[in-house]
């Protein structure tokens, strides 16, 4: 295998982070919102040190090369797309998927569309579309969703992010140097619409919560791992996922909030190798 420093699908290129033994089970690992493949760095060593092999991406909307500005861009289909697309340019028929925050959204939509590729499936932080979107008819997880209402509106969120994203992530608790890496990466209208376009298609009938979305079940084994302190995504919806996962399954609560992959990475690289260590010695 050669390492991949990008690829391209539909006329886009995509910046990839290839770590770890070229001849390691592969390691999907897709990130949030606003973050990007370096906010997997404490992960993906502890993965790599076990002999894992960490495929991580600045997805659709981050990535310079991979930003189209059609809201048809960011349906489901095409961001799980991308992902499928780094796995077979690393020859991976089949694999192990990390998601979180927004990757964890294509973590499960992925296993739905491709179980059969999906070798084990390790979300972080954002439960099983169908427990979220019963989960938003209650009164705390509207509370906690305001933001998705304000991210509909044309044009103003860039605007009022822009500049800002550095001292907002910091503030909710991200290493300076990573909130800093965010700042720079964010620091204009134009480099955010990409990402806030994601939750704007989240609406649609094929976005997250739309008619067609998150009504079937997972077959792959799987481990959510959920902060008890996030601000974004309560334990209702955290608790109802495992009823929409029919195989192994295994949920981690921990005493944090949302930034697992920055702030919980030795716990964080804990699941997934033990997810990994299930499948492989069963």
């Amino acid at each position: 295998m050669t390492r991949i420093t990008s690829f391209t699908r539909q006329g886009l290129t995509f910046d990839v982070l290839d770590q770890g033994p070229e001849d390691g089970p592969v390691v999907l690992l897709l990130h949030g919102f606003p973050q990007d493949a370096r906010g997997w760095d404490d992960v993906a060593a502890r993965l790599n040190a076990q002999g894992l092999r960490t495929l991580a991406m600045d997805q659709r909307g981050y990535s310079p090369g991979a930003r189209p500005t059609e809201l048809a861009a960011y349906r489901r289909e095409e961001l799980s797309g991308d992902a499928l697309a780094l796995a077979d340019e690393a020859g991976a028929e089949r694999f192990h998927l990390v998601g979180h925050d927004w990757g964890g959204v294509l973590a499960w939509d992925i296993a739905l569309r491709a179980p059969q590729r999906v070798t084990s499936l390790t979300v972080l932080s954002t439960p099983h579309p169908t427990a979220l979107g019963h989960a938003l008819k209650t009164p705390e997880q509207v509370k906690k969703s305001w933001y998705i209402g304000m991210f509909q509106i044309p044009a103003a969120p860039e605007r009022l992010l822009a500049g800002r994203v550095g001292t907002l992530t910091r503030r909710a608790g991200i290493p300076g140097e990573a909130a800093e890496r965010y700042g720079r990466r964010f620091a204009t209208a134009d480099d955010l619409r990409g990402p806030i376009n994601w939750y704007r298609a989240m609406l649609r009938k094929d976005g997250v919560t739309g008619k067609n979305a998150g009504n079937s079940i997972i077959t792959v084994p799987t481990t959510f791992v959920w902060g008890n302190r996030d601000p974004a995504l309560g334990r209702t919806a955290a608790e109802e996922t495992q009823v929409y996962v029919h195989a192994p399954y295994e949920f981690i609560e921990l005493d944090a909030g949302h930034w697992l992959p920055e702030l919980e990475a030795p716990a964080v690289a804990e699941a997934i190798v033990d997810r990994i260590s299930s499948v492989t010695s069963d």
